[in-house]
């Protein structure tokens, strides 16, 4: 069993020592390490050659959420498993990937995807987001979870995870038409084919963002575009109005214990984001140049 890595960086330098410590502490190394770097601007590229990775370079307006990772999939063609990760996710102990690439020990596991600790010090808004979103216990989702889960049923993130290549391919692989969330259509697809999604809560990696109001509703912006572009996800799984509202009775419960003066934050940003959301569904009445002001990932409206 071929075991890889695959990383995409962009101006990465500041982060990548932490993060190659980490790795280089791991229980499992695995036996392929690429990195496919958007032509940054500092050492990225030495760094992670030095490190023992091939390097592969890419023109940085040739990114692509997941036309980039299925550079990555055709590069590791004797692959069987493949792990992703993203420059700013650190393995949080020295067994992450091994537990991660254990899930794949039932053949009908197609995909993995590990849990996300806050970055130390993240503020409390974005440490119940990773909390909610990513429990404490592991759990194996199948097709016939949607009639429970609903839109949860397709959550992974490629920030961690790892995939059977081989039946990441029969389902065509990471697609380079989406905005955003090639791991949510992948695992739609692989759970429709009657695979399984594997979440391994003790795979663990520390990754957080701190979003301004800003950032929130142009990242929900490009969520609303993946779905108006793809009812197929929401039409087979649901939409996600109800995990929504469990979403933000939590976050207040959570706030209310820890900081209430976090409160009017936390509904403002929840307005942005359903705003935000809303208005990506509509984003075929919009002009272009107003979506290209709206959204997170600018380049994609270049293409």
């Amino acid at each position: 069993m071929i075991t890889a890595l695959c990383i995409p960086t962009l101006d990465a330098q500041k982060g990548a020592e932490k993060l190659l410590a980490s790795l280089a502490r791991q229980t499992v190394r695995p036996d392929r390490f690429i990195v496919i770097d958007s032509s940054s601007g500092d050492a990225t590229a030495k760094i992670f050659r030095d490190a023992g990775a091939t390097v592969e370079i890419i023109d940085r307006r040739e990114f692509n959420h997941g036309g980039t990772r299925q550079l990555g999939v055709r590069m590791l063609s004797d692959a069987d498993l493949i792990v992703f990760l993203t420059q700013d996710a650190v393995p949080a102990d020295t067994m992450a990937l091994e537990r991660l690439l254990g899930c794949f020990e039932d053949q009908q596991v197609a995909a993995g995807y590990g849990r996300q600790l806050p970055h130390p010090g993240a503020g409390p808004i974005e440490a119940h987001a990773r909390l909610f979103n990513y429990p404490g216990e592991s759990r194996t989702k199948t097709w016939m979870d949607r009639e429970s889960l609903g839109i949860k049923t397709v959550f992974i993130s490629n920030s961690f995870a790892a995939y059977r290549r081989s039946d990441l391919l029969e389902v065509g692989g990471f697609p380079d038409h989406l905005i955003l969330g090639e791991d949510t259509y992948v695992a739609a697809k692989l759970l429709q084919a009657g695979k399984k999604i594997a979440y391994c809560a003790e795979a663990r990696v520390f990754h957080s963002h701190n979003y301004t109001f800003s950032e929130e509703f142009r990242r929900y912006f490009d969520t609303g575009v993946l779905h108006a572009r793809e009812p197929w996800i929401r039409e087979k799984f649901g939409g996600a109005g109800g995990e929504g509202w469990r979403y933000l009775k939590s976050e207040m419960r959570y706030l209310l214990g820890r900081n209430p003066l976090l409160l009017p934050s936390a509904i403002i940003r929840t307005a942005l984001k359903l705003a935000g959301f809303r208005l990506g569904l509509q984003e075929r009445r919009l002009p272009l140049r107003l979506k290209r002001r709206l959204s997170m990932f600018r380049f994609f409206w270049r293409a």
